[in-house]
C-alpha cells in the first residue's frame, strides 16, 4: 500500500494502526467508530455487521465497517469474549474548534483481563489478569483485577502448583515470557477448557531492573523490602511486567492499585483442579451452574463485593488454626446477636459495588449515575459501623476499626450531584442548585432569559417614554433595542447606535450586552462548567482511594461473615472444633448441597472418624446408588467448610486441619486429548500419591475399575498399602471400592478399617438405608441395582445364573486363604501353604506342570500383587487348555 496516495485522514489511521498491530483499531469518526482494511474484514465476519467501503486515495475503495459510539461497548465486549484486543482511538480535539484534521490518539486498549465494562462481567467473581514468568525452574506469578484494584504475587516451584493456581483463580488473560510459552505446558488446553487468552510478551518487559524500578515508582518506595517482596525475586519480575503491560494498555496511572500483597500458596489448603471439579465447589461438574455447588449453599451475601470475597474463601481454605478460629468466633457472635446481624444485612442491601465503582472513578470513566450509586452506598456506612460497634470478637472489632464512615465524601456528593442526573457528561443537568454560584447564574440565564429581556424592555420604555421600543434579535447583531424614527429624539445618551435602517435605529446598552452574553453563552458555559465541576468532584473522590478501598474491604468481610452466620443458623450447622492432632470426628454429618436439593427432608446423616494412627484409612464397600460417593464428598466438604471459617452440617464436629484435599471420584474419557477413562483415573491417582502428605485428606472412589479385575484389584490393593505406610504417605483416606477382597486388609495393614453401606434385603429386592456401618459388604448387589434400574427380567434371571457359575470358579476367593499375615514395615505379605483341595477350580485339572509350579512357589516372599498376578497367569493357562 502506497501511504502517500492515501487521504490525510486515512494516513492518520494507517499510522495509528501500525503502532497497534495486534489490536483491532476502533477509529473515532464523528458519531461512529470505524474500522478499515483487514480489521474491517475481521470484524464484519466476527460480529456479522455490514461491510462497506470508503474512497481513500487508492484505486479501490478501502473495506470499511463501523459501529455507533454510544453502542460501542456491546461490540467491544463481543470481540473481547472471542479473545481479541481492541484499541480505542478517540478524537482528542473538539472538531468545532479545530481547523483541518482532528487529532486522534489511542486512549485505552481493552483486553480480556482489563475489561472495565461491569455490565459484561460477572459481579460475583473477579476478572483476573495473570502474569507468569518462568526463570530457573521457578514460576513467578502476579495476579491483578483492574476492576477492583486487587493485586498479589507469589512463586511456585512446580508446574503442577502453577496449574493449580491458574485453575484456582481462572484468569481471563495470561501474559508470560517466551520461556513459559515454550515450556511444554499445554496452553491450548488452558485456552479451550478455561477460555483463557494467553499472550507472550517481548523480553524487555521482564528485565529485572526495569521491573523493580516500575514497582518502586508506582508504589513510591525506595526499596521493595518495604512492600514485603524481597523473598519473591521471580514474583517481582512477573509483577513488574504486569504493571508495564497495564500502563501500556490502560493509559492510566492505576492510582486505585494502592497495594500489592505477597502470599504463599502453601498458606492455604491446596485443592487441585480435579478435586475442585469433583467437589463442585463453585460450579456443578456437568452443567457448570452455580446452583448445586457449595458456593450456592453458602452465598447469601447482599453485595457484589461480599460475593467475590466469599468465592475466594471457598477456593482458598485456611490452614492456620488461629486464623480459622478467628473467623469462627465472628460467625458465632453473629449467630448470638442475630437481630443486630439482620439489621446490618438490611443496611448492606442498598450498597453497590464500591470496589468497582472506585476503580471507574480512578479511571475517570465514572458517570454521574455512578457517583449517585456511590453516594447511596456511603449513606449506609455510618449505620453499619454503629452496629458493628456492638460486637466483641477480634475480627469484627478489626472490621469496625477498618471501616471509615466517609461522611465528608457523602456530604460532597449530597451537595454537588443531582439525584437523578443524566448519563451524558456534557449535556448539563449534573450539578445541584446552590453548589456553585456561576452554575446558578448560567442556569437562570438559560431558563429565564426571555423574562429578563421582557423586564428590561418594560424598564426602558418607562425610563425613556418611547412607547414602541422593542428588544429584538438576529444572528448577525444579536440582541438590540429598536426605536422608530418618530421617537429618535428621545433616545438617551447611554444608548449606543448599532445599525441604521430606513424607518428605525437599532441600539445597544451595557445592560442589554450583559444579558446577551449571559443568554447566548449560558447553555454552552453551563454545560462546560457542570462538566468541569463534576470532574473536580470525581477527582476529589479519587484522592481518597486508600480510605475507600479499605472500607469496601471491611464491608465485603462483614457481608461474608453475616452470610455464613445466616446459612449456619438456617441450616442448623454447628461450630467445628479445630485441632492440630489430625483427628476428624464428625457426628451426624450431612452433605451441605444434597440435603438442600432433597425436598422431603429425608437425608440420612452419618458419622466419620479418621486419625493419624489406628483409623487412618476407611475401606467402604457397598452397592452403587447406596450413597458411598455422597458420604465421602460430604466429609471433604465439611472439612473444607470448617477451614474457611464456617459452621458445618453436623451434630458435632472435631476437625483436624488438613493441608490438602485430593479426590478421585469417577472419571470420563478425555477424547480431546486421546485419554481413556482408565488413563484419566491413573493420572489422577499418580498426582495424588506424588503430591499428598501425611496431613492430607484423600477421597478415592473405585480405584482400578477401568481395567481387568486382576489388574484393578492389584492396583487398588497396592494403593492402599502405599497410603497406609507412614514412611511412604500415611494420609487420612476414605476408600470406596467394589472389590470386596480388600476388606481382608483390615487387621493386616495398620490403620485400615472396614465400613459399608447398610442394605435391607426383601427377597430379591433391596432397600438402601444410606447408613455407614462398621464392617465390610459381602456382595455388591449389582443385579438388584440393575433390577431397580429397569433392566428386563430375562436379563436379570440370566445374570443370576451366570453369577452363580462364576462364583463357583472365582479364583479370587483364594485370596482369603492366601492372606494370613502382613509385615507392615517392609510392606510384604507372608502366606501359609495353600491347601490345593480348597481351590475348587483345580479339582478337575490334572496338569502336572501347573501343579508342579504351584508346589515350587515361595509363598512367604510373595507380595499380594505378585500372588494375584501368579494366580491370574495360572488361570489363563487352564483356560487355554480347556
Amino acid at each position: 500500500m502506497n501511504v502517500t496516495n492515501l487521504s490525510p485522514m486515512m494516513q492518520q489511521y494507517v499510522s495509528t494502526k501500525e503502532a497497534y498491530k495486534d489490536c483491532i483499531l476502533f477509529f473515532r469518526l464523528g458519531d461512529f467508530y470505524e474500522m478499515f482494511f483487514e480489521d474491517a474484514l475481521l470484524v464484519t465476519k466476527e460480529l456479522e455487521i455490514t461491510l462497506t467501503g470508503k474512497d481513500c486515495g487508492l484505486e479501490e475503495r478501502a473495506p470499511m465497517c463501523g459501529v455507533p459510539y454510544h453502542a460501542a461497548e456491546t461490540y467491544i465486549n463481543r470481540l473481547i469474549e472471542k479473545g481479541y484486543k481492541v484499541a480505542i482511538c478517540e478524537q482528542t480535539e473538539d472538531p468545532k474548534q479545530t481547523k483541518g484534521l482532528v487529532r486522534r490518539e489511542v486512549v485505552r486498549i481493552v483486553t480480556p483481563g482489563t475489561n472495565l465494562n461491569t455490565q459484561s462481567l460477572d459481579e460475583t467473581r473477579n476478572n483476573y489478569i495473570m502474569s507468569v514468568v518462568y526463570l530457573g525452574d521457578t514460576y513467578g506469578i502476579c495476579l491483578a483485577d483492574v476492576t477492583t484494584g486487587d493485586c498479589s504475587l507469589t512463586e511456585v516451584d512446580k508446574e503442577r502448583k502453577l496449574l493449580d493456581e491458574i485453575h484456582k483463580f481462572a484468569p481471563a488473560e495470561i501474559i508470560c515470557n517466551h520461556a513459559f510459552f515454550v515450556s511444554g505446558i499445554d496452553l491450548e488446553d488452558l485456552k479451550s477448557r478455561l477460555g483463557i487468552c494467553i499472550y507472550s510478551l517481548d523480553a524487555w518487559y521482564f528485565d529485572d531492573e526495569l521491573c523493580k524500578r516500575t514497582l518502586m515508582d508506582h508504589f513510591q518506595t525506595i526499596t521493595l523490602s518495604g512492600l514485603g517482596l524481597a523473598d519473591y525475586p521471580n514474583g517481582i519480575i512477573a509483577a513488574g511486567a504486569l504493571f508495564q503491560y497495564l500502563f501500556e494498555t490502560q493509559k492510566n496511572s492505576l492510582s486505585h492499585m494502592t497495594e500489592i500483597t505477597p502470599y504463599l500458596a502453601d498458606r492455604y489448603m491446596m485443592i487441585d483442579s480435579s478435586s475442585r471439579r469433583n467437589l463442585e465447589l463453585v460450579e456443578t461438574l456437568r452443567e457448570k451452574q452455580k446452583r448445586g455447588s457449595l458456593l450456592w449453599v453458602l452465598d447469601k451475601t447482599k453485595t457484589a463485593m461480599g460475593a467475590r470475597l466469599l468465592r475466594s474463601y471457598v477456593e482458598q481454605p485456611l490452614i492456620d488454626a488461629d486464623d480459622i478460629n478467628e473467623r469462627l468466633d465472628a460467625v458465632e457472635e453473629l449467630n448470638k446477636k442475630a437481630i443486630i446481624r439482620d439489621e446490618i444485612r438490611e443496611y448492606l442491601n442498598p450498597v453497590y459495588d464500591m470496589e468497582r465503582l472506585v476503580s471507574r472513578i480512578s479511571y475517570q470513566s465514572a458517570n454521574p449515575r455512578d457517583l449517585i450509586a456511590f453516594k447511596s452506598s456511603l449513606s449506609m456506612l455510618p449505620h453499619i459501623r454503629q452496629l458493628l460497634k456492638e460486637f466483641e470478637s477480634p475480627l469484627l472489632v478489626k472490621l469496625y476499626q477498618q471501616m471509615d464512615a466517609l461522611e465528608d465524601l457523602f456530604t460532597l456528593l449530597e451537595n454537588s450531584i443531582q439525584e437523578e442526573p443524566p448519563l451524558a457528561l456534557k449535556e448539563g443537568g449534573i450539578i445541584k442548585d446552590g453548589f456553585h454560584e456561576d452554575v446558578d447564574h448560567y442556569r437562570q440565564g438559560k431558563t429565564e432569559g426571555k423574562t429578563w429581556l421582557a423586564q428590561l424592555e418594560a424598564e426602558e420604555r418607562e425610563k425613556t417614554g418611547i412607547r414602541n421600543l422593542k428588544i429584538k434579535y438576529n444572528k448577525v447583531f444579536g440582541y438590540y433595542l429598536e426605536v422608530t424614527n418618530s421617537f429618535k429624539d428621545m433616545v438617551p445618551d447611554y444608548y449606543t447606535r448599532k445599525q441604521t435602517l430606513t424607518n428605525a435605529e437599532r441600539y445597544i446598552t451595557p445592560r442589554l450586552k450583559e444579558l446577551e452574553d449571559m443568554i447566548l453563552g449560558a447553555e454552552d458555559k453551563l454545560y462546560a462548567l457542570e462538566y468541569q465541576l463534576f470532574c473536580e468532584v470525581r477527582d476529589t473522590l479519587a484522592k481518597e482511594m486508600t480510605r475507600i478501598r479499605e472500607t469496601a474491604r471491611a464491608i465485603a468481610c462483614t457481608d461474608v461473615f453475616a452470610s455464613m452466620s445466616v446459612v449456619s443458623m438456617h441450616n442448623h450447622y454447628v461450630r467445628p472444633r479445630i485441632n492440630t492432632k489430625g483427628i476428624i470426628d464428625i457426628k451426624g454429618g450431612r452433605h451441605p448441597v444434597v440435603e438442600k436439593m432433597i425436598t422431603n427432608d429425608m437425608f440420612i446423616p452419618n458419622d466419620t472418624y479418621l486419625d493419624n494412627s489406628a483409623s487412618r484409612i476407611s475401606v467402604i464397600t457397598g452397592p452403587n446408588m447406596a450413597g458411598k460417593s455422597t458420604y465421602m464428598r460430604q466429609t471433604a466438604l465439611i472439612v473444607l467448610m470448617a477451614q474457611i471459617g464456617c459452621f458445618v452440617p453436623a451434630d458435632k464436629a472435631k476437625i483436624g486441619i488438613v493441608d490438602r484435599i485430593f479426590t478421585r471420584v469417577g472419571a470420563s474419557d478425555d477424547l480431546a486429548s486421546g485419554q481413556s477413562t482408565f488413563m484419566v483415573e491413573m493420572t489422577e491417582v499418580a498426582t495424588i500419591l506424588r503430591n499428598a502428605t501425611a496431613d492430607s485428606l484423600l477421597i478415592l472412589d473405585e480405584i482400578g475399575r477401568g481395567t481387568s479385575t486382576f489388574d484393578g484389584l492389584s492396583i487398588a490393593w497396592a494403593v492402599i498399602e502405599h497410603i497406609s505406610n507412614p514412611k511412604l504417605l500415611g494420609a487420612k483416606t476414605l476408600f470406596a471400592t467394589h472389590y470386596h477382597e480388600l476388606t481382608e486388609l483390615e487387621g493386616k495393614l495398620p490403620g485400615v478399617n472396614n465400613y459399608c453401606i447398610a442394605v435391607k434385603e426383601k427377597g430379591d429386592d433391596i432397600v438402601f438405608l444410606r447408613k455407614i456401618i462398621k464392617g465390610g459388604a459381602d456382595k455388591s448387589y449389582g443385579i438388584q441395582v440393575a433390577k431397580l434400574a429397569g433392566v428386563p427380567d430375562s436379563v436379570i434371571e440370566r445374570a443370576k445364573e451366570l453369577v452363580e457359575e462364576l462364583s463357583n470358579a472365582d479364583i479370587l476367593a483364594a485370596v482369603k486363604d492366601l492372606t494370613k499375615s502382613t509385615k507392615t514395615k517392609k510392606q510384604t505379605v507372608h502366606y501359609d501353604e495353600v491347601d490345593m483341595e480348597q481351590i475348587s477350580l483345580f479339582d478337575t485339572v490334572q496338569n502336572d506342570d501347573i501343579i508342579e509350579e504351584l508346589g515350587q512357589l515361595d509363598i512367604s516372599n510373595l507380595t499380594p500383587m505378585d500372588a494375584l498376578n501368579t494366580i491370574y497367569r495360572l488361570q489363563n493357562k487352564i483356560k487355554n487348555r480347556w
